[in-house]
């Protein structure tokens, strides 16, 4: 049989530090709802001369260091990412000509917040099939240049930063199982407007149609109901536990929302891994770099292997969960 695993993981976040105390363009009595809403309280923004390829590209590199895995035997580049450097061409053709991958075929999935699961499903998929043997599978999101700076529903709980894996072939499982899902019906909870064939923003009326937006009451209840229910059916799948997974490693959109998940499953909050409060919301690099984390520090501390559940949850709607071993 033949399967994929995670050879290894790396993230990056920008070097500039925001703290709820730096968004003075809000009214001061409001800050600490941030943090009481969601459990954020910094985030990282990228500088001017850094785009989303700039973020992807440092994660690609550390990742490549750390399995030691010569860039030439590189299959291919899968990029999630709802934030990219242009409409066309594909952020990950930048990111595949900056590590000088040429035999790669690079290509971007935009799933929201849910992307760096599917790229994860896709990878998965080619190297069972045969089609690959190693594949980088990518997550770098730059939110802070499609919000608006003004909104105080949205811009104080995202942030930017890049996550990344690299899947390589193995005669033993490492990917477990991997799972997707959508609700096309909920499409317009979660959208930027303005910039795409639909509203041109040549067309568009409202220059806030210009950012992202986002119905959170509604999201809220979607990813509560919708993230336990998909790691239900990833670990039945998997033929795993519940009490044996090690890490629980969810999207990082809102400390309530973990919390309710992890009640909901009844596992203690502490297998669930956090970092949104010193990160933000950073839509699908989110779980990249909270694997990331969990990862490192489990081989840094035990060599043996660990369970890790994955999930994800966000716009489309769209959800995606995963169970690996590691």
């Amino acid at each position: 049989m033949r399967f994929s695993s995670i050879r290894a993981s790396a993230s990056y976040l920008p070097q500039t530090v925001v703290e709820n105390g730096d968004l003075h363009q809000f009214p001061a009595k409001t800050l600490p709802l941030i943090e009481q809403k969601t459990g954020v309280r910094a985030r990282r923004h990228a500088s001017a001369d850094q785009s989303t390829s700039s973020l992807a590209i440092e994660a690609a590199r550390t990742c490549l260091a750390s399995a030691n895995l010569p860039v030439e035997q590189l299959d291919g580049i899968i990029l999630s990412t709802s934030s990219p450097d242009r409409i066309q061409p594909a952020t990950a053709s930048s990111v595949q000509f900056a590590l000088g991958a040429s035999r790669a075929f690079a290509c971007d999935v935009n799933a929201v917040c849910s992307g760096a699961l599917y790229a994860l499903h896709f990878a998965d998929g080619l190297i069972r099939s045969g089609k690959a043997n190693h594949i980088l599978v990518c997550a770098a999101e730059l939110y802070s240049r499609i919000l608006n700076p003004r909104d105080f529903s949205t811009y104080p709980y995202f942030g930017d930063g890049a996550g990344a894996v690299l899947l390589s072939a193995s005669s033993s499982p490492g990917i477990l199982t991997t799972q997707l899902g959508a609700d096309g019906s909920g499409a317009d909870l979660i959208q930027i407007p303005a910039g795409g064939t639909l509203l041109p923003y040549r067309e568009m009326q409202k220059p806030e149609d210009q950012y992202f937006k986002m119905q959170g009451r509604a999201v809220y209840d979607f990813a509560v109901h919708r993230g336990a229910l998909a790691l239900r059916e990833a670990l039945h799948e998997a033929g795993v536990a519940i009490e044996d997974v090690d890490f629980f490693v969810l999207h990082q959109a809102n400390i309530n929302i973990l919390y309710s998940i992890a009640d909901s499953l009844g596992v203690s909050r502490d297998k669930f891994v956090v970092n949104l409060d010193r990160f933000g919301n950073t839509a699908s690099a989110s779980v990249m770099i909270a694997f990331d984390e969990a990862y490192r520090s489990t081989k840094q501390t035990n060599p043996r292997s660990a369970t890790f559940a994955l999930a994800a949850f966000g716009g489309g709607l769209a959800w995606g969960a995963a169970v690996i071993r590691a």
